[in-house]
């Protein structure tokens, strides 16, 4: 339970920045996290912002050594953020944004250097070949984003089991970045990039990547998909025990992202090799629909007994 603040003018105007950020490239995460009461909601856009900036740098055009200098600079960021030194009209919105908000939740900033190591990874061309390479990776950029945003969502007091909470949202992380891998295979390839790990890959017969305009005749990338799906199905289970833990709201925020996620998982079920012709996504209205059943309540309990 955090105390009210009020809201100065330079710490709204960086607050407005973030959300107009969030609003702009989270095509998924902001259904979520319009479900949450305003300070809330405000945090989870700073967190949001600031990861986009990191991701942005890691995907960008630029060399390696300019993008290693840019995520320096984006931890140094971080650490002046801890060490109390991001005032109301420090000329970066993010930083003044995420010090708000650091200061009004239990945030565990040492998480955002996590993420910028785990895109350092992505820049220096790190490979995986067996899945415990890909978790540490996945836990990098998104079981630490689901701890992250615990911290901003809190637990309800004396509830059974809080103390896995911290677990349970570290492995809902990883559910959803498996699901962007797998969405997100050609768009990788392009980058020079995969992410699935090797010794998958050659047991589907898909060891050549997905670069190519075709896959071997021998491939079962039907099989790949279905197993790996099956893979971020069990872990979705996992951390989706993390919702009882939650207040209503901040429950109905994660089932929404969660709900829209697992929907993708039942499109990439359906036809396996849609998601080598471009980025499989869901209308609008689908997205809606999820993030209001998920308020009722209808979608956080569907979550629970799936």
């Amino acid at each position: 339970m955090t105390t009210y603040r009020p809201v100065s003018a330079p710490v709204r105007a960086a607050y407005s920045y973030c959300e107009a950020v969030t609003g702009h490239e989270a095509r998924n995460f902001s259904y979520g996290i319009r479900l949450l009461p305003q300070e809330k909601r405000r945090a989870m856009a700073a967190l949001y912002a600031f990861a986009r900036r990191v991701d942005d740098i890691g995907d960008g055009s630029l060399d390696r050594e300019t993008k290693e200098s840019r995520l320096e600079a984006a931890r140094a960021v971080v650490k002046r953020i801890q060490a109390g030194e991001v005032e109301e009209l420090d000329p970066n919105p993010m930083a003044v944004a995420l010090a708000d908000a650091a200061r009004r939740f239990p945030i565990p900033l040492d998480g955002l250097e996590e993420l910028i190591d785990g895109v350092l990874m992505d820049v220096r061309g790190v490979t995986y070949e067996t899945w415990d390479d890909l978790r540490l990776y996945c836990q990098r950029v998104a079981g630490v984003v689901g701890r992250l945003s615990l911290g901003v969502f809190g637990t309800v007091p004396g509830v059974p089991g809080a103390e896995r909470a911290v677990d349970h949202a570290d492995t809902l992380g990883l559910a959803l970045q498996l699901t962007n891998i797998l969405r997100d295979v050609r768009e990788d390839a392009a980058l020079g990039r995969t992410y699935l790990p090797a010794e998958e890959l050659r047991k589907f017969g898909c060891g050549a990547g997905f670069g190519g305009p075709a896959l071997p005749h021998d491939a079962d990338f039907a099989g790949l998909v279905h197993f790996e799906a099956g893979r971020a199905r069990a872990l979705y289970e996992e951390g989706l025990r993390l919702l009882p833990m939650l207040d209503r709201r901040s429950g109905a925020c994660v089932a929404a992202m969660a709900g829209i996620y697992r929907r993708l998982l039942d499109r990439f079920e359906r036809e396996p090799e849609a998601v080598l012709r471009g980025r499989v996504s869901l209308a609008l209205h689908e997205k809606a629909s999820i993030a209001v059943r998920s308020l009722s309540g209808i979608g956080a309990r569907g979550a629970r007994r799936r």
